[in-house]
């Protein structure tokens, strides 16, 4: 796990002290080791921030040459196949990458994506590894600049003009520090971010700036500086591919227990394979199915009770500790728990900018970041549960949108803008009321906080002309496009060819494995975890696995109503299920409570109409008018305004 940064191109200072410093600001990522390689005549340079976990010798150091000579590389993440893919090396017969006896200079997975791309080209490297990846590498030969990305966009990588120069880095902070940037922010990107709470890719905040998409490639030469486009990246591999062949050509199973044998043997080589470390080692646990299975396999594979970590929060409704630490009980971990109170949750909120090197809004962003402090306190490396949502059909959103859609559907089309105008003229106060006066016609499931402003928020969901439109647009935008200066509409969507004519349940996790889970879920963890110098590896993102859940016959997903059947069953085998048999609880924080009680000075503060007028590009009215909504009880806009919240923050970092 490390941080990296390069540029290609003429640049108009010291190239080598230029990367250092831009090095330097990816520290965090890497604070084992440093290193820069340039080729002034090549006008190219690499650098590099090591988090030494693979031989942490140096043997390892980077940026790394070939044993040929011709290839350079600079790489955030780690390869859990390299043991295979040298064993495949040493086959009989095949001609070693320098012409002779392959020698190893060390065990690191950096030696063996270099062996490989000598021996098979990069194309075919990428298409073998399996890991979780950021890689930078330079041709010496044809003077071209390869950039990938892992498969699900575990690790970050940004890229785009700055100056004359090409740049590429692990985070924004790295290309700020470059000469030439400019950092003038994107309309279009800002927009999209009051949309979702977080930029979505390939956007970056900056303009110019973009991220290399998930499961990517590109190649820059000197030649395509000089166009006005840079060339588009190419994908070699494609989720939604391997979703439409798992749903046309599902596995076959002569039983339930032949389907769990085969996850539970997938998985555990997914989980095994990333225990290899030469540093100290734990896991996640929060109680829930995901982390609990993870931790169970890791248990069953590790001789030593395996270091598990979880956050504890004294607030109803908000805490799993006790959940964790009965799993943890059960398996026989070293466990590791902390209470925090409001107050030092709320510490945690000024170090966000710094953290997140874009506007980021997730609220569990919080809790993650103080897990992620709390493990790095006895290991360097982590697992995580993460993926198993969007694999296993496992978020209650995907069965509440199933419920609201079937309604919506028994409404005649001519009747549904009829039903909104009607509905939309009464206000959030009126429907209260009346929900009020029908609640004890109402099944107690169905209650609601505030079920006016929900149903005005879900208003605009009565205009979808198919579930795939209801489905993309659910949230409705957290903002108007108008909120943001000089913006009379966002962009169109991007394209949702890849979606169409797919299964309900289908579409929902393909959608949320290409959108929320890159641009939310990934990038919350890995800034939180590598803010603390924290390596994370999802075992449940791993390609076999991935490729396998989208293999499995719909019923051994969902079944009786309730997502990742399949996954309940393997945990089942290792722990009871009464101790992780119950409702989805999440990982989040109280912010509405908190906006309009300890944080509420903080906020107007940032909400005041002369802060949101100061950089020219929000209009601050119809924030004001949330905020105002939200105080009152009102309404609940905590989300969005946490969006601006944190947007507001950001930007006084940047200008401060």
């Amino acid at each position: 796990m490390c941080g990296i940064v390069g540029q290609l191109g003429p640049v108009a200072a010291d190239r080598r002290a230029v990367l250092r410093l831009a090095a330097d600001a990816l520290r965090h990522r890497g604070p084992d080791d440093e290193g820069v390689w340039c080729d002034d005549a090549a006008e190219v340079g690499l650098a590099h921030r090591r988090l030494s976990i693979l031989d942490v010798s140096p043997a390892g150091h980077q940026p790394m040459v070939s044993a040929c000579g011709r290839w350079v590389i600079v790489f955030n993440g780690e390869i859990y196949n390299h043991r295979e893919l040298r064993a495949q090396l040493r086959l009989p017969g095949a001609e070693p990458p320098d012409g002779g006896q392959t020698a190893w200079r060390g065990h690191s997975d950096t030696e063996t994506i270099l062996a490989c791309v000598s021996r098979w080209g990069f194309e075919r490297t990428l298409e073998l590894m399996d890991g979780m990846f950021a890689i930078a590498l330079w041709d010496r030969e044809e003077r071209r600049l390869h950039l990938a990305r892992d498969r699900m966009g575990e690790k970050p990588l940004y890229y785009g003009r700055v100056g004359a120069a090409l740049a590429f880095a692990s985070e924004l902070k790295a290309l700020r520090v470059l000469p030439g940037f400019t950092g003038r922010i994107d309309p279009q990107a800002l927009v999209a971010y009051l949309h979702a709470n977080a930029v979505p890719s390939p956007h970056s905040i900056y303009a110019g700036i973009r991220k290399l998409p998930a499961g990517h490639h590109v190649v820059f030469g000197l030649r395509d500086l000089a166009a006005e486009d840079l060339p588009p990246p190419r994908p070699y591999w494609s989720l939604p591919d391997v979703a439409r062949r798992g749903i046309a050509s599902p596995l076959r199973f002569d039983s339930d227990r032949q389907a769990v044998d085969a996850l539970e043997s997938i998985l555990g080589n997914a989980v095994e394979s990333r225990m290899l470390s030469d540093v100290p080692l734990g896991a996640f646990l929060s109680g829930g199915i995901d982390s609990s299975t993870v931790v169970a396999l890791m248990q069953a594979r590790s001789k030593s009770p395996v270091r598990t970590f979880t956050i504890g929060f004294r607030e109803e409704g908000h805490d799993e500790a006790d959940h964790a630490r009965a799993v943890a009980a059960h398996l026989g971990t070293d466990h590791h728990e902390l209470y925090v109170d409001d107050a030092q949750a709320r510490d945690v909120i000024p170090r966000l900018p710094e953290i997140y090197c874009e506007p980021f809004a997730d609220p569990s962003q919080i809790p993650t970041f103080l897990v992620s402090r709390l493990a790095r306190e006895r290991v360097t490396v982590a697992l995580s549960g993460d993926g198993g949502d969007e694999l296993f059909g496992g978020y209650s959103n995907y069965f509440l949108a199933l419920r609201i859609w079937g309604a919506i559907e028994r409404i005649p089309p001519a009747l549904r803008p009829v039903l909104a105008r009607g509905l939309g003229a009464m206000s959030p106060q009126a429907l209260n009321r009346l929900f009020r006066l029908a609640a004890p016609l109402v099944p107690r499931r169905y209650a609601a906080t505030l079920p006016g402003d929900r149903l005005h928020k879900g208003l605009p969901l009565l205009s979808a002309r198919s579930f795939e439109e209801f489905w993309c647009d659910r949230m409705g935008a957290h903002w108007p496009a108008e909120v943001v200066l000089g913006q009379a509409a966002r962009e169109s969507p991007p394209s949702r060819d890849h979606l169409r004519g797919m299964p309900r349940m289908e579409l929902m996790m393909l959608d949320d494995a290409l959108r929320y889970l890159p641009d939310h879920i990934l990038v919350k963890v890995d800034r939180a975890a590598m803010a603390v110098s924290l390596e994370t590896r999802i075992p449940l993102l791993a390609r076999e696995v991935v490729e396998f859940a989208w293999s499995l016959p719909p019923e051994c997903k969902v079944r009786d109503g309730k997502g990742k059947w399949i996954l309940r069953q393997v945990l089942g085998r290792h722990v009871p299920s009464s101790l992780f048999e119950r409702p989805k609880m999440g990982f989040g924080v109280p912010v509405d409570r908190w906006l309009r009680g300890p944080l509420r000075d903080w906020a107007e503060d940032l909400l005041d109409e002369r802060s949101l007028a100061q950089d020219g590009l929000l209009a601050p009215e119809p924030i004001r008018r949330a905020w105002r909504e939200h105080l009152k009880g009102e309404r609940n806009w905590q989300y969005p305004l946490w969006g601006v919240l944190m947007l507001q923050c950001w930007l006084r970092a940047q200008s401060g």
